[in-house]
């Protein structure tokens, strides 16, 4: 959430020095007037901006700012691996034709998934920094993450579920453009692509509940409760969500960022009951808690969908929230026990194939 504060802050003090910034990369494509009528054609478009099904705060003012910058720019230590967490390096079996199912979890909300043998990249944020923007640098836990890309193998499609920092990277999408058959991407998402140099005519946006058939895949991109933006005048000017995918044998859903609410349920009475559920678990804080879970209502989020096995994301890769960087997984870990929710949790860079369970402690050996 530092970005997002580091954008309240901007946006309320220093708005006429912020000019020069706005006109760099990092921030993405400027709302030109033809975005806007594509925007406003959406249902879920409301007076200037995107909403989410229900009434959603976040909770950070002027006055609470100071206060809440000295906490998330001090005792870093505490909320960091006693050392680097390494990505354990792809190997031959990624391109095993069995047709199961299988993903690599990178750390945060960067998924490498193979479906019908067709590879698809989430939220391909593979940079070393959450807050490009900011002051001071919100460094991974993991080393020389961008070189990873060079060794995935082609992407079939790269899909997006917002344009916050922590998911949307220019640096990785830079790297990656070589290797990139075609960009799925929530509605509002293509001008950031579009600025940095990917053609229109291999983008797709999508607003929520839209449908495409891809290669023998069924993909849905689904609400969630959450919001948008890069810089101080594009809050909400892009829309937010998750994913199912579907093929004839399999289901699988991406939860996206976002709060708790009835959307899982509905998601999961559309397109589930599911073989895997990856839910958001991290960077919460009562500050901001209709639009971040906690890890236990990321493991109801998964019951709530029909979830045979829920994987937690979002956490083990960046400080962003005041939690010890365990505590999701901790937390996330014990109410799956009390919920009888079976649940996977692998190493970053391990190949999960399905019916593969990864839920060992591998967190306590970094502290």
């Amino acid at each position: 959430m530092i970005t997002a504060v580091l954008i309240v802050v901007l946006s309320t003090v220093l708005p006429l020095k912020l000019y020069y910034f706005l006109r760099g990369k990092q921030f993405g494509g400027r709302i030109r007037q033809e975005h806007l009528e594509r925007y406003r054609q959406s249902k879920h478009w409301e007076g200037d901006q995107f909403h989410n099904l229900s009434a959603t705060t976040i909770n950070i003012t002027a006055a609470t700012i100071p206060g809440l910058l000295k906490k998330q720019l001090t005792g870093r230590s505490q909320r960091s691996p006693s050392r680097p967490i390494p990505i354990l390096p792809i190997h031959s079996n990624w391109t095993n034709q069995d047709k199961l199912p299988k993903f690599i979890w990178y750390g945060h909300s960067v998924l490498l998934i193979q479906l019908e043998g067709v590879n698809l990249l989430i939220d391909p944020m593979f940079g070393p920094d959450a807050s490009p923007i900011a002051p001071m640098a919100v460094r991974r836990f993991s080393e020389h993450t961008l070189e990873v890309i060079e060794t995935i193998p082609h992407i079939d499609a790269i899909l997006l579920t917002h344009d916050h920092y922590d998911h949307l990277d220019y640096d990785s999408i830079s790297r990656l453009r070589a290797k990139v058959d075609t960009y799925f991407v929530a509605l509002g998402v293509a001008r950031h692509l579009v600025r940095w140099n990917i053609p229109e005519r291999q983008i797709t946006e999508f607003d929520w509940w839209d449908e495409k058939r891809y290669n023998g895949i069924r993909l849905v991109f689904t609400p969630s409760r959450h919001f948008s933006g890069r810089g101080p005048v594009d809050r909400a000017k892009s829309l937010w969500g998750g994913w199912v995918f579907q093929t004839n044998e399999h289901r699988i859903y991406w939860g996206g960022d976002g709060g708790y609410d009835t959307h899982f349920m509905e998601v999961g009475r559309r397109y589930g009951p599911f073989d895997w559920s990856f839910m958001e678990c991290g960077q919460y804080n009562e500050m901001w808690h209709q639009i971040h879970m906690v890890p236990e209502e990321s493991v109801q989020a998964a019951v709530d969908a029909g979830t045979k096995t829920a994987i937690p994301v979002h956490w083990g890769a960046f400080t962003l929230a005041m939690h010890h960087w365990q505590d999701p997984i901790i937390r996330f870990v014990r109410e799956a026990r009390k919920l009888d929710q079976k649940i996977c949790c692998p190493h970053p860079g391990q190949i999960v194939t399905m019916g593969d369970v990864f839920s060992e402690p591998w967190w306590r050996e970094y502290g």
